[in-house]
């Protein structure tokens, strides 16, 4: 007697909520930042996770020589550089100023996360490394 193995573990489970990617960007839990990546050369949609952006490209009260397309920017350059490495996830660093002071800056690590969006399609995530 033989076992019928084309049916899924979770073909009879019943669903019982979603969280979309859109819903996501929507409700403000990630930024969409797509239209800058495509100008650094990444050619899949980019969200940077909230808390991201405003510890990394929000720019702190009183730090001056600093704009946010600036820091935006420094993000997507250092992600395109360390994903030439290849693989879904990918750990970079980058010196993000958080006051005025002549010391570089403290080093921040970002995880970048590529996984498929709401339609199945490539996407990518920048967020925390303890974030998922």
């Amino acid at each position: 007697m033989s076992e019928d193995t084309s049916k899924g573990f979770w073909d009879d489970a019943e669903v019982i909520s979603t969280y979309t990617r859109a819903q996501a960007i929507e409700d403000g839990v990630l930024v969409d930042v797509s239209a800058v990546a495509r100008e650094a050369g990444i050619k899949f949609p980019v969200a940077l996770t909230a808390t991201v952006f405003g510890q990394c490209v929000e720019v702190p009260e009183g730090v001056i020589g600093q704009d946010e397309s600036g820091r935006l920017w420094d993000i997507l350059w250092m992600l395109r550089l360390a994903a030439k490495k290849g693989g879904d996830t990918v750990l970079f660093r980058l010196h993000v100023r958080s006051d005025n002071s002549d010391r570089t800056p403290p080093l921040v690590t970002l995880k970048a996360v590529c996984g498929p969006g709401d339609q199945g399609e490539p996407v990518i995530t920048i967020m925390l490394p303890d974030e998922d």
